[in-house]
């Protein structure tokens, strides 16, 4: 068996121990639809009454839904790679993996292959929803949903990355950066509002966010029914810096971490 049999091997050895996490545990698979599927009822509630009180969400009918169900995009694919890595801590396995013939590389391709398996499941339930509650359908949205689901993914997983880095570095103590630091940079990326709106050292932080022109092309669709290329591919461009910089982070963080001997001493 050559190199690239072996490592797809050891991949899908890993993505199955996720899945399979997943599987055996209906809570887990409560929690993945429970919560898009709340905000997506909650907000097209809300936005109906905003339509109904409102001519300009009047003739923009979709703006809150589609800021929800892709904002859980990105938050569901940060927070689905940093839990895959948190039961290795939880079940004390990281320092076993790490001395086994997985490389750091697929570990990190298996976790990313997960979120999106995890995202995907969370998410579907969400946006059939939308459809039979309020009519409204993401998906009409087109190939511009494609690329708005994976920019707002890879950022997400980069930030994944970054939080697990951090985590190795200072232990289960930071772990509720897994779930603040997404929040944290909500204000930033335009979700329900311009990025115009911001103050004039907020809209330049937005500017090196991807989410930020994601969710500018998605506002471009609804309301002008016009696809914006330059948005993407300007997304595209910065989360190939952003993932760059999450996976290098995490590896040297990693590194480090073995040096230290510090694989085996990170636990809950």
């Amino acid at each position: 068996m050559n190199n690239t049999a072996q490592s797809a091997q050891r991949i899908g050895a890993m993505a199955l121990r996720y899945w399979y996490l997943i599987r055996g545990s209906w809570p887990r698979l409560v929690d993945l639809i429970y919560w898009p599927t709340v905000q997506m009822v909650m907000w097209g509630f809300i936005q109906m009454y905003v339509a109904e009180n409102s001519g300009f969400f009047a003739t923009a009918f979709g703006i809150l839904l589609g800021a929800v169900i892709l904002w859980d995009v990105l938050f569901r694919s940060q927070i689905s790679l940093s839990v895959c890595f948190f039961e290795e801590i939880w079940s004390r396995n990281l320092g076993h993996l790490m001395v086994s013939p997985l490389r750091p590389s697929e570990f990190i391709i298996a976790m990313i292959a997960m979120s999106l398996v995890r995202t995907i499941i969370g998410l579907f339930p969400a946006t059939l929803l939308a459809i039979w509650f309020f009519g409204f359908s993401i998906y009409d949205m087109g190939a511009g949903l494609v690329l708005f689901f994976f920019n707002l993914a890879i950022f997400g997983w980069a930030v994944g990355l970054a939080v697990a880095g951090i985590i190795l570095r200072f232990g289960m103590g930071a772990e509720n950066l897994a779930w603040a630091i997404t929040f944290g940079l909500a204000p930033f990326c335009g979700v329900y509002y311009p990025v115009e709106v911001l103050p004039a050292w907020m809209e330049a932080v937005a500017t090196v966010l991807p989410p930020a022109y994601v969710f500018e092309g998605m506002r471009s669709i609804l309301i002008d029914q016009s696809f914006r290329t330059d948005l993407i591919v300007t997304a595209f461009a910065l989360n190939t810096v952003f993932i760059a910089g999450g996976i290098g982070f995490f590896l040297w963080m990693l590194r480090r971490a073995r040096e230290r001997g510090m694989l085996l001493q990170i636990g809950e």
